[in-house]
């Protein structure tokens, strides 16, 4: 992986614009009924008109064989190395909703889950119970005690929240308690070293505690805590490339991604039409934009093949209103692939395509798998996808003389 500050000398600032759009979960593989994936499946004629006039390829977010979660597929995409940058979930999800992070404290990403009469998780994400649900049960969290820290439980969205602790001695070296399966007991929390052992016990205490509150709940009567994070320090993406970028994202946890790399984050909606609405509203104010789609992983994780596909075909009338604001540079990518048949994110590469004035499109048939895997720009890591954008909108020069 290449260092972000290694081409420093040879970015310069130029009136041109980027639109990196993150469709979620954004690569399927095959169904076994059909041997089509989502993309291959779903009518996409403004994706797959798009393709045909762009350079296509599929990235690789971390490394073959691995997995990511959201955090290192988004942050490869925006060029940081996910194997030195290492964010915890929690931090991405307290900034992405404004929560302060002080250093020393420490925060998790929370799920209301449903488990059985014997405490086996039934569904990791109660149903995803709706947010005017689950608001409720957060103030009744809040109202937990632990010994020596301040406790602060948020609520997200839908049956998210994030917890906080506050206090001196807090460490992020622990255990999460989700086992990522049902069927089974949420994990005790376990420390990682000798300091994280006092945050360790004040979680298990926490979740204890949080359990006979809820037990009562129908949907949402136990927490998973997943992704202990401190507060993050990240080179500013903005001082780095010598851009003026913007963070356009209906969901928390993206807007948390796009502060810990220092775009400005620009309110929207809750729609991915928001979205476009305000990438038009604020076009001429910035250089760089980074906007979101979210159904597609959602719909992947649940293991609806159906609903992923309906999801890429509902993302696909709005591509041409970002096409109309005429980006020197657009870019369709994804953070990782989420196929359906796994319901969980996977390893495969990931569809990727670029549009400028300098390519005019290769063959390409489609916007799917297997067609952008034979299109110019080959299999790449996911980190090189802004040293393209950069390129390619003139806000790269040459490197050496």
């Amino acid at each position: 992986m290449i260092d972000l500050e290694q081409l420093h000398d040879c970015y310069v600032t130029t009136s041109s614009k980027i639109v990196l759009l993150v469709v979620d979960g954004l690569g399927g593989l095959p169904h076994p009924d059909t041997g089509r994936s989502e993309l291959e499946t779903a009518n996409l004629p403004n994706l797959d008109a798009m393709a045909r006039e762009s350079a296509c390829g599929v990235t690789t977010p971390v490394l073959p064989g691995v997995a990511p979660g959201s955090g290192p597929g988004h942050l490869a995409l925006f060029g940081y190395d996910p194997l030195k940058y290492i964010i915890g979930r929690g931090a991405l999800e307290a900034l992405g909703i404004d929560v302060e992070l002080r250093s020393g404290d420490v925060a998790a990403r929370g799920n209301f889950c449903t488990v059985d009469g014997d405490g086996n998780l039934v569904d990791r994400r109660a149903g995803r119970i709706p947010t005017e649900f689950s608001a409720p049960l957060c103030k009744r969290l809040d109202t937990i005690e632990l010994p020596g820290v301040q406790l602060d439980v948020f609520p997200v969205q839908d049956y998210r929240f994030v917890l906080r602790l506050r206090g001196e001695g807090l460490s992020e070296a622990i255990t999460e308690t989700d086992p990522q399966i049902t069927g089974v007991p949420a994990l005790p929390v376990k420390s990682l070293d000798a300091a994280a052992e006092k945050t360790a016990a004040l979680i298990n205490d926490f979740v204890a505690q949080a359990g006979n509150l809820l037990a009562e709940e129908e949907r949402g009567n136990m927490v998973l805590l997943r992704g202990w994070a401190q507060l993050p320090s990240l080179p500013p993406m903005g001082q780095i490339y010598r851009i003026n970028p913007a963070g356009i994202a209906a969901y928390p946890m993206y807007r948390g991604l796009a502060t810990v790399a220092n775009m400005r984050i620009i309110p929207t909606g809750h729609t991915f039409s928001d979205e476009v609405d305000t990438l038009h509203e604020e076009f001429e104010n910035h250089d760089f934009f980074f906007i979101h789609y979210k159904p597609a992983d959602a719909a992947g994780e649940d293991g609806d093949f159906e609903a992923k596909v309906q999801a890429l075909e509902d993302l696909d009338p709005l591509i041409p209103r970002i096409r109309e604001l005429n980006p020197d540079v657009f870019m369709v990518a994804g953070d990782h692939s989420t196929p359906a048949i796994m319901a969980a994110h996977s390893w495969h590469p990931v569809p990727f395509m670029l549009h400028s004035k300098l390519n005019r499109g290769e063959g390409v048939p489609g916007f799917d798998e297997r067609a952008c895997n034979t299109g110019s720009i080959g299999s790449i890591p996911a980190t090189y996808v802004m040293l393209l954008a950069m390129s390619h909108a003139g806000k790269l020069t040459k490197y050496g003389p």
